[in-house]
């Protein structure tokens, strides 16, 4: 099974720390975030990486490589520079990648054992969801069981990790398209399955909240900070 690493995002919530870099390259504790998410998936054996590129992409390219420094083979998929969205980039990127795959936000700060994603339900799509954190309230999903139910005011938040089968992006052109919605309609046929991580995880979509995972990273792990 292959991973695919999100990472074709402008970053305009992180500006002006995005104006020269992208955002996934932004450092945590000496090392930048995609990296990060690089050896999680080493560790866990996943060996063959799809990253897809937007903005500033030829400097993910140049900083990643081939994979080879971490075990890995990366395989990259070029797309503009104002991005095709997760669904559009996804899409694009499926000649690349197993049926199903595993994906997995650039700007994702977790300890989730990558390895269970290797024996998921056989659904369209298998969603790791977490506790609503502070910034997201509403949330985006519920659960019944393993079964994924569609709509806002959920408790529960979609982590920017799932694994996914191709037939999910069935009847899609190329181009620009978000992922959720074709999510919240295989959901609402009961092809979705997910589940309910309460371990570390954060979304370090804002300045405040990359500042936030640093200051976690200096302690140690530990931290008063509230998690997502």
């Amino acid at each position: 099974m292959k991973a695919m690493i999100l990472a074709a995002g402008r970053g305009e919530r992180m500006r002006p720390l995005t104006d020269s870099v992208p955002k996934p390259l932004l450092e945590v504790a000496g090392k930048p975030l995609i990296v990060h998410v690089v050896e999680r998936l080493a560790r866990a054996g996943f060996t063959g990486l799809v990253v897809n590129l937007g903005y500033r992409g030829d400097q993910i390219r140049v900083a990643l490589g081939d994979g080879s420094a971490w075990g890995v083979r990366i395989d990259y998929s070029r797309e503009p520079e104002n991005a095709l969205e997760t669904g559009g980039g996804i899409f694009q990127a499926l000649p690349l990648l197993t049926d199903p795959f595993v994906a997995v936000n650039a700007d994702v700060a977790t300890d989730f054992p990558f390895a269970t994603l290797r024996t998921v339900p056989e659904s369209l799509a298998h969603l790791i969801l977490v506790p609503n954190p502070p910034h997201h309230p509403e949330g985006d999903f519920d659960l019944a069981g393993r079964r994924v139910l569609p709509g806002k005011g959920g408790r529960y938040t979609f982590s920017g990790i799932g694994v996914y089968r191709h037939a999910l992006f069935a009847g899609c052109t190329a181009g620009r398209f978000p992922l959720a919605p074709l999510l919240y309609r295989a959901a609402e046929r009961g092809e979705v399955t997910g589940e309910l991580y309460r371990g570390t995880w954060m979304d370090i979509g804002t300045p405040q909240r990359l500042a936030a995972w640093r200051k976690r990273q200096r302690r140690g792990g530990e931290s008063d900070e509230p998690t997502g």
